[in-house]
């Protein structure tokens, strides 16, 4: 009874990389890392594989790099206004290491995003001044992390009843179970 609610969920993960300006593009990551202070940022979604793995980018100095390496247990937060749906999925973060893969993906940044990932200093170091930040031009500390969710929650805001739903990864694939909104 719940196949319904995962099609809509999965569907719309992967219209979200291909639909300009959909909603499900932008999400917030949440880390805790050795601080046990819940750190939240919003990302990009840039790839959803087939088994719902989620893929984004970033500088590998980041903190949240830092916080995935001390602690990787994420939450991430989805919401699309016009459809009135929200989705937390809880998984594992891992950075991707490979250097083709890397190469590859790096190849395909546009180069007005470039900047994001050639910053002379760490992203968060502080500067005196935001018009002198440094950029190279010769490397890079581009950085892919996939997150293998091992639980969804679809919630649906409706009338006259709200529908939540939590999906969770077994051996066999996803069971759903209906809760109380």
């Amino acid at each position: 009874m719940t196949e319904t609610f995962w099609q809509e969920l999965t569907e719309e993960l992967k219209k979200s990389t291909i639909k300009k300006g959909h909603p499900f593009r932008y999400f917030t990551l949440a880390t805790v890392g050795l601080g046990n202070m819940a750190r939240l940022r919003t990302v990009v979604l840039r790839q959803v594989k087939a088994d719902l793995g989620l893929i984004f980018y970033t500088d590998r100095r980041s903190k949240k790099i830092i916080h995935i390496k001390e602690n990787n247990k994420v939450s991430l937060l989805f919401y699309h206004p016009k459809k009135l749906m929200q989705l937390k999925i809880e998984g594992t973060a891992t950075p991707i290491t490979d250097k083709e893969t890397l190469h590859k993906y790096w190849n395909g940044v546009q180069s007005s995003s470039r900047k994001d990932y050639i910053t002379k200093n760490a992203p968060g170091s502080e500067i005196d001044n935001p018009d002198h930040v440094e950029y190279l031009e010769n490397e890079n500390y581009f950085c892919m992390v996939e997150i293998e969710p091992i639980k969804i929650e679809y919630l649906k805001l409706k009338r006259p009843n709200h529908l939540r739903v939590r999906f969770s990864k077994e051996n066999r694939g996803w069971n759903g179970e209906f809760l109380v909104p």
